[in-house]
């Protein structure tokens, strides 16, 4: 467990680094290890080596920056994903994808990697089909408040491969019951997804069941993570989680356009309205927040 808690410490330092050089000796010192054994357990834990991983990341981030985010030229995404030059990331682009990044099919991508998502989904006992909102529809007439979140502190539990069935439920119940023990479970409960799953593999997604704490020591599978203030556009519901994918689906594809404003360098929330799963899988009472910036 204090291994889990040191890796996951190095997963931290580079989502939160991306944009800036990230050398083994830099991670290996976040994570309290010597790089030798660094190395060794973090390939250990997360099948990829500490380049494999960082590479990947920016990749996937760029892919998510040309997805949502289409008037910022290359270069520009090219920097902001800590790539050294446009060059080296058109290369490193080729290397993974087969193709250069000016002429990848992204909407194609995505649909395969969407259709992988439902086939799993519908797979699960009790879940509903989930199926694609098409860009300018609103059926369920989802509306958007814009919030200025302060600076938070939260406690989490990451789940690894969280489409596995009741994995993230039971990592709530685990936090859960943490919180109880401390008097805290009253308080603010966030999910959030690190990757986007119709860009990032499946086996390769992150999400975490988090608190919102005033301060906790990290401890085995519990660890802490500070977000900075941000501005959110907030979509509050209530129903499955079909309702939940349309209003992302909603958000992304048909509000963002449209808004003035792109993804910002934060992940998306689950902010849910009482406790995590009070009503087990079948419904939900959360307010979506799609972290955001204005255009440039």
């Amino acid at each position: 467990m204090d291994y889990v808690e040191r890796v996951n410490r190095a997963i931290d330092h580079v989502v939160s680094n991306l944009a800036h050089p990230l050398t083994l000796a830099e991670v290996s010192k976040a994570a309290g290890f010597s790089p030798f054994h660094f190395h060794r357990v973090f390939k250990a834990f997360l099948g990829e080596t500490l380049n494999q991983f960082v590479k990947r990341q920016r990749l996937e981030r760029a892919l998510f920056l040309m997805s949502h985010a289409p008037r910022r030229s290359l270069t520009d995404v090219a920097l902001d994903c800590g790539f050294s030059s446009s060059s080296e990331f058109s290369r490193s682009f080729k290397q993974h994808y087969g193709l250069p990044p000016s002429v990848f099919d992204i909407e194609t991508f995505r649909n395969c990697r969407r259709e992988e998502l439902e086939r799993v989904l519908s797979s699960q006992n009790g879940s509903p089909r989930i199926t694609t909102l098409p860009a300018g529809q609103n059926p369920d007439g989802f509306e958007v408040k814009l919030r200025n979140l302060p600076a938070r502190r939260v406690a989490y539990i990451r789940v690894l491969e969280p489409y596995r069935e009741l994995v993230a439920q039971a990592a709530c119940e685990r936090l859960l019951a943490w919180a109880i023990e401390r008097g805290l479970a009253d308080g603010q409960w966030l999910g959030y997804m690190w990757d986007e799953p119709e860009i990032v593999a499946l086996a390769d997604c992150r999400y975490d069941v988090a608190l919102v704490v005033d301060d906790v020591d990290p401890q085995g599978e519990i660890g802490r993570f500070d977000f900075p203030p941000m501005r959110v556009a907030e979509v509050v519901l209530s129903g499955d989680i079909a309702l939940e994918a349309r209003a992302i689906d909603w958000l992304y594809k048909t509000w963002l356009p449209r808004s003035g404003y792109v993804p910002d360098n934060q992940p998306a929330f689950e902010a849910w309205i009482g406790r995590p799963f009070a009503h087990g899988n079948e419904h939900f009472e959360i307010a979506c927040q799609l972290p955001i910036k204005p255009s440039l």
